[in-house]
């Protein structure tokens, strides 16, 4: 019945999906991807390899625990680093390397870094490519998951139903102070996406979808997120991440931001007005029968 504890969220969106307007992806606005996933699931990592003349080897890095989970070589076997020995596929796909996890734990949450090392004019020459962010989910067993959520991070509120052009504040309360760590907000369900980024140096870099509609605070290891002038597009469950070097991608459960739309609201005061009617005829024929009957 494990399934069952994922129903709240997920009826909140079943709901109110017919009034979310279609999404095309977004594009790649950055070249940044998030993918969030649930412990034991699977997720892919394309690493695009730009037809680069004399490719010698790609990595794919754990940046934030400092390894690399493979090193796939030009010629012979792929070296898969120990801990993701019998749980790691990777083919080459045209101008692309797809890397595939499997079986994933919540140690697994990482900012992984594809690069490729190439010979160019007789000289190796390391080439960065892409950035993934994987946020890896526990199944929420509070009495016997207790001691595993002890490193999540604490994120406020747990939903938010704003109307449109309205603004939402998140608040995340971080392991570590600014000066130690490097801090995300994702989108991670309707449309993944990195919507703020903030390094050790305190250098933002925000997601040209809320430009101008973000501003954020810290004070101490506290920080304070706020999206204005809300749209339908912006419903998405927003979580918290932060990079300690050393250590797993730690993230938050999430806020669930549902924008209320103007149809919907006119819908609902329509159906709500209907019910009132029917209820008042409902009630005169109730009265005219009685009426009769008393004659």
């Amino acid at each position: 019945m494990l399934w069952m504890l994922c129903l709240p969220n997920a009826s909140l969106f079943l709901l109110l999906l017919p009034c979310f307007p279609a999404q095309d992806g977004g594009g790649n606005e950055q070249s940044t991807d998030v993918i969030s996933a649930w412990e034991g699931a699977s997720v892919s990592i394309t690493c695009p390899m730009n037809g680069s003349p004399n490719p010698v080897v790609m990595y794919l890095k754990a940046n934030t625990q400092d390894f690399n989970v493979i090193n796939f070589l030009s010629q012979g076997t792929p070296n898969i680093y120990p801990g993701f020995a019998n749980r790691t596929e990777c083919s080459k796909e045209g101008e692309n390397l797809r890397i595939t996890l499997h079986r994933l734990q919540e140690s697994d949450s990482e900012v992984y870094l594809c690069s490729e090392m190439a010979k160019i004019n007789g000289h190796h020459k390391y080439l960065r490519r892409k950035t993934t962010i994987v946020v890896v989910k526990a199944i929420s067993l509070p009495l016997l998951n207790k001691a595993k959520s002890s490193g999540a991070l604490e994120q406020s509120p747990l939903h938010a139903n704003p109307e449109q052009g309205q603004s939402v504040s998140i608040t995340c309360v971080l392991k570590s102070f600014p000066e130690d760590e490097k801090f995300y907000l994702l989108r991670t369900h309707v449309q993944p996406a990195l919507v703020l980024s903030v390094s050790r140096l305190n250098k933002s870099e925000v997601s040209a979808a809320f430009e101008n509609r973000l501003e954020y605070s810290r004070e101490g290891n506290r920080t304070v997120i706020t999206l204005h002038n809300l749209q339908e597009k912006d419903s998405d469950n927003y979580i918290c991440a932060e990079q300690v070097k050393g250590s797993p991608l730690l993230s938050a459960s999430g806020t669930m931001v549902l924008v209320k739309d103007a149809e919907c609201e006119k819908i609902s005061g329509g159906f709500y007005a209907l019910l009132i009617v029917v209820a008042l005829l409902f009630c005169a024929l109730m009265c005219c029968t009685l009426c009769r009957v008393d004659v």
